[in-house]
């Protein structure tokens, strides 16, 4: 059974509505089954012509608006509609009745006993559902509170399944994203566009969520998506950031400005406040970047990782104090090396990830030649090539490195299932930070890939990474290697990959999907451990041969294993490709020695 709350104005529109017999002519027999007093006091009387007089009633209804006068609510008629599933049995006008005065006593509008409640009715004119109707002020000349009354229905709802035998439904425990409403879905078809501008702007917020590693990143990356941002500044403090809004250019109110929604209108956990706990979930206190943990990461990823991000460091900052104060806030780990005859002159720098038992160091030359302190100071003075703030050159990753990013993110997604299996015969709600931290994985995945298949499971598995009541769970190390693998994706950009590694990617991904379903199960929340089923569905279609996804898409066979994995990633050519050379083919640099 499910419950919606509608607010109104006028109630005497509302009760001609269900009475009328309806939009498409589905109202039958319409009936009052429960109220503030017994029905056949309620019911409206029968006119000669067969029409119903409704001044009494409306009357009745509206003695306790009058008498708070300004003092009403701007909307003071509550509408709610109670539904039963198709398959449930058909309810007598009994049971409909006493649905209704539970639904009014839990929400505390008309509890068991009070006199002074609210005056209602319920009203019946389908087999499956009925309309209370209430207005919201009370005869003794006060208002009722109605906050929350969303989640207080949820409560009663289940209460009706249990005692009537009904469909069972989700509790309302803030793990579902937030629905788009009608209107949004209705222009969404009128414009042609296939889902609500809220479900679009979800899933760019919370890929681009998954990716970043600070503030800064978020909101680039946002941008980058084709998203409008709007940050929301403190009233008390001058330039904190306490919020924001995103919007679509192309989604324009009525009055031609775009409509904003806020990250809590997209989803719960996408507020400013616990995306800064995505961020940095072990150093809440002191925000900064988190970078892929090098506990999971194999030696070539390792080395690309913190070229791509001294890079960046090198780009933004101007002095070599900047630089590596840069590096710090990034996460990396800093060695300075000194020059012996001045103490005081800085003449290199050694970088690591964090993570580790023992850190791999690597100083600037042996990640990248440009990458010196010499040649880095050389990029920052005036006839230099970033005096004009130009940017370094492309850093883009070689493919054994792609494939060392793939392989890595397999690695940490199994050592996370397994991590997790430990817990389903001990403690199911110990693995809370890693059922989130898989949202990340399948976001980027998706993103990284261009796979719908894994659209749809990163869409489908969002209401399985949430813990109820938007609570965020303490961080674990399961977790930690989710999100290093999330970021390890989203450092590959859009590019072609090979398929062999993103298949091995899905099958771990897979596993993991299986146990978070046994996990949710074994915690009693079955909505949350069928949107884990669901999403491993939609990923058991990437490894499944029969279905194209990618236009190189073909079994694994040996022969492409080995491919894949000597000496870099090959394929064969497809019919329209022989015979003419890719613009995506790189160039064999100045002194590559030759393939045998």
């Amino acid at each position: 059974m499910i419950g919606k709350v509608l607010r109104g104005k006028r109630v005497q529109g509302l009760i001609r509505y269900l009475y009328g017999p309806g939009r498409r002519g589905e109202h039958r027999d319409p009936h009052i089954v429960a109220g503030f007093r017994t029905p056949a006091e309620l019911e409206p009387a029968l006119r000669p012509d067969g029409s119903r007089d409704f001044r009494h009633l409306d009357g009745l209804l509206n003695q306790p608006l009058a008498l708070l006068g300004e003092r009403n609510y701007r909307k003071p008629v509550w509408h709610l509609s109670l539904r039963a599933a198709p398959e449930d049995p058909i309810l007598s006008d009994r049971q409909w009745a006493e649905v209704a005065k539970t639904a009014m006593a839990r929400t505390g509008l008309a509890p068991d006993g009070d006199e002074d409640a609210v005056r209602w009715i319920a009203v019946r004119h389908a087999d499956d559902h009925i309309h209370v109707v209430a207005t919201l002020a009370r005869p003794d000349g006060t208002r009722p509170e109605v906050w929350n009354d969303g989640y207080r229905i949820r409560d009663a709802c289940r209460a009706m399944e249990r005692k009537f035998g009904l469909r069972s439904t989700a509790p309302a425990d803030r793990t579902a994203a937030r629905r788009p409403k009608r209107a949004e879905t209705e222009k969404a078809a009128r414009i042609g566009r296939g889902e609500s501008a809220r479900a679009v702007l979800r899933r760019r917020v919370a890929t681009a969520a998954a990716g970043a590693r600070t503030e800064a990143e978020f909101f680039a990356a946002v941008g980058a998506e084709g998203v409008l941002v709007r940050l929301r500044h403190s009233t008390q403090f001058t330039g904190e950031v306490t919020g924001y809004a995103v919007a679509l250019p192309d989604d324009l109110g009525s009055s031609g400005q775009p409509v904003w929604f806020g990250g809590g209108k997209l989803a719960s956990d996408l507020t400013l406040p616990k995306l800064r706990r995505r961020w940095a979930p072990e150093q809440v206190d002191r925000p900064g970047a988190r970078p892929p943990s090098g506990r999971h990461l194999s030696a070539r990823t390792t080395r690309a990782v913190l070229r791509t991000t001294v890079r960046r460091a090198a780009d933004e900052a101007r002095t070599p104090a900047d630089f590596l104060e840069l590096l710090e806030r990034h996460g990396l780990l800093v060695r300075r090396r000194y020059s012996r005859l001045d103490p005081e002159q800085l003449t290199g720098y050694a970088v690591a990830l964090p993570g580790g038992e023992e850190p791999d160091w690597y100083s600037g030359g042996q990640l990248a030649d440009d990458l010196t302190l010499p040649c880095i100071r050389q990029r920052w003075s005036p006839s230099g090539p970033g005096a004009e703030g130009g940017a370094s050159p492309r850093d883009d990753l070689s493919p054994e490195e792609r494939q060392a990013f793939y392989d890595d993110a397999a690695r940490a997604a199994a050592y996370a299932t397994s991590h997790m299996r430990r817990y389903l015969a001990t403690n199911p709600y110990a693995a809370e930070d890693a059922c989130w931290a898989a949202s990340d994985v399948l976001h980027v995945a998706a993103r990284a890939t261009g796979n719908r298949h894994l659209g749809y499971a990163a869409d489908s598995y969002e209401r399985a990474a949430r813990s109820p009541y938007g609570r965020i769970p303490h961080p674990t190390s399961a977790g930690n290697a989710l999100r290093s693998a999330a970021r390890l994706l989203a450092l590959t950009g859009n590019q072609n990959h090979t398929t062999v590694s993103i298949l091995v990617l899905a099958s771990r991904l897979i596993a993991l999907l299986e146990t978070i379903t046994q996990i949710r199960f074994l915690q009693q929340r079955q909505a949350q451990a069928d949107a884990a089923r669901r999403a491993r569905q939609h990923l058991g279609r990437v490894t499944d041969s029969s279905v194209p996804w990618l236009e190189t898409a073909a079994q694994p066979t040996p022969a492409r294993l080995a491919m894949a994995a000597f000496p870099t990633p090959w394929a064969p050519a497809t019919a329209d490709t022989h015979g003419r050379r890719t613009s995506s083919t790189p160039l064999r640099q100045e002194g590559q020695r030759h393939s045998p």
